[in-house]
């Protein structure tokens, strides 16, 4: 029953951030003499920290939104606005990717939450592949040359301006040396459309959306806009409802036509691809199963009667047993996190001795395990369907990684492309629909390169591919854009504009559009020689 301005506790609480400090803007007005003596401290403080949550571009947010809701990329910036209210010197803060999930337009206000922790006598370690943020950095650190076990080395060290002379990889792109591919020609729009009506779900204003089919198209939006909902809580539920009868409820909408042109949808995410470590890309791929049959072709294990089962870490008969072909023991540590030994009978090799003495090019089971997937394709050179498998990974830019590499130390970006080239190595129907959550995140720029190829080649199949991004390389390469705003939360979940890169750079009301027609000034300066 207690309540400030008619307002309780609760309403608060439901309340966005931006509405919040309006409310506490206004409330020195709502209250007597006595009051605003009382609450001088308490609002002054309250001011202070709410700022703190806008200047990171966390204004969307409501007081009461759960914390398991949030992602990765939000809860860090929450932590640093505490940090920044804390007003604290001569501390080291490391960040790891700030910026995940932030449109540009919310870039720079964390660039500056991120200069006034510096200015403030701390000192700041940023881990970033955002261009604008690695720019406003005072000094650089490139590790490289490449990835895996070509990396790790110190590839160049400088302020920004000494970068751009540097011969690695992260300089090409930031000079301008090396760009990013862009069409030669838009895929022209079709008549074949998913077309979805009437979403309502969250800030959604009760739009219809247009989804032409056999292109590659990218949902853009400041963060907040409804990009997650349209597309991840309401039309990838809906179809696979459809299609699958699965059990997820998708958010309000009222009809969903064009689903008779699609057999199949794929959430290509960012999430572990098995949680043990006994999944690797080699299992998820399906290339060991190929592998695992090679093996009991051969002469040795067909006279000692072995089956290709013989050669799973799995299943009892070829593997060691001490560990259950794991390779590692689990020590249970109760309230803390399991932790992890290497098998002292087996060192690792995860099968027993018999198994390890069948040996195909002098390479034993275990020994191919432990190749990089580079090793691999030349290692397997003559057999077809092996060696298709392993080509996808490499295409992918996973040459690095080994094929029994535990799939619980793969980054969220590497899970993602291992899923990928899984999708790229079948037979597609060219009927597919492909969604993919800001798949750049934790991505370099080579990467993204790399990642924006392969979507190609799965849109070339006749197949559909729809992104919800905020990386302008890979808005600019869409053949169609759906872009939400204009802001977030309550200010979102409009259809702002559709059409090409081209059509977005030229709409006024379009912030993705104005960093659009930015970037694309940027471009033609490189590549005039400027």
């Amino acid at each position: 029953n207690f309540k400030i301005d008619n307002k309780s506790i609760h309403e608060i609480a439901e309340m966005d951030i931006t509405d919040l400090l309006k409310w506490i803007d206004q409330l020195p007005s709502k209250l007597n003499d006595r009051q605003n003596k009382i609450a001088a401290d308490v609002l002054k403080e309250l001011n202070s920290r709410v700022t703190f949550l806008l200047d990171v571009g966390l204004d969307y947010l409501n007081l009461d939104r759960p914390a398991y809701s949030l992602s990765g990329g939000e809860m860090q910036r929450i932590r640093l606005a505490t940090q920044i209210g804390s007003r604290l010197s001569g501390v080291l803060y490391i960040l790891d990717e700030p910026s995940i999930g932030l449109h540009q337009d919310d870039n720079q206000k964390l660039i500056e939450s991120v200069r006034k922790l510096r200015d403030m006598g701390n000192s700041v370690i940023v881990v970033e592949h955002d261009e604008e943020m690695i720019r406003s950095a005072d000094y650089i650190v490139d590790l490289g040359p490449g990835a895996g076990r070509k990396g790790g080395l110190v590839a160049g060290a400088g302020r920004p301006k000494e970068m751009l002379q540097c011969k690695s990889l992260t300089c090409d792109y930031l000079s301008g040396r090396k760009l990013m591919p862009l069409p030669e020609s838009r895929r022209e729009t079709g008549e074949e459309k998913l077309i979805l009506k009437g979403a309502s779900g969250h800030n959604l204003r009760n739009i219809n959306v247009e989804f032409p089919l056999g292109m590659f198209i990218c949902v853009t939006g400041v963060s907040g806009s409804g990009k997650s909902t349209l597309v991840n809580e309401t039309l990838y539920p809906a179809i696979s409802q459809e299609l699958y009868r699965s059990v997820k409820q998708p958010l309000k909408f009222s009809a969903l036509e064009g689903l008779k042109l699609i057999d199949k949808v794929v959430e290509i995410d960012q999430s572990p691809i098995g949680r043990t470590p006994r999944s690797n890309p080699a299992t998820y791929t399906g290339v060991f199963d190929e592998i695992r049959k090679l093996y009991a072709s051969l002469p040795e294990s067909k006279i000692r009667g072995y089956k290709p089962g013989r050669f799973s870490f799995n299943v009892s008969g070829g593997r060691c047993e001490a560990c259950k072909g794991a390779g590692l023991k689990t020590i249970e540590m109760n309230f803390l996190p399991d932790v992890y030994v290497t098998c002292d009978e087996c060192h690792g090799k995860r099968y027993n001795k018999e198994t390890l003495e069948v040996r195909f090019k002098g390479k034993s089971i275990s020994d191919v395990l432990e190749m990089t997937i580079n090793q691999a394709v030349e290692f397997f050179e003559n057999q077809t369907r092996i060696k298709r498998i392993l080509i996808t990974l490499q295409k992918v830019g996973l040459g690095y990684i080994s094929l029994g590499q535990q799939s619980t130390t793969l980054s969220g970006g590497e899970a993602q492309r291992v899923k990928l080239s899984s999708e790229l190595s079948r037979k597609s129907s060219g009927k597919t629909l492909y969604i993919l959550d800001e798949p750049t995140t934790g991505l370099h720029f080579d990467d993204i390169r790399v990642l924006l190829e392969m979507m190609n080649e799965l849109v070339k199949k006749g197949n559909t591919a729809i992104v919800i991004e905020h990386n302008l390389d890979v808005i600019a390469f869409a053949d169609y854009i759906v872009d939400l705003g204009p802001g977030g939360g309550k200010n979102g979940g409009r259809v702002l504009a559709t059409g090409t890169p081209e059509t977005l750079s030229d709409n006024k009301k379009s912030l993705t559009g104005k960093h659009l027609k930015a970037y694309f000034k940027k471009r033609k300066k490189y590549t005039n020689g400027n």
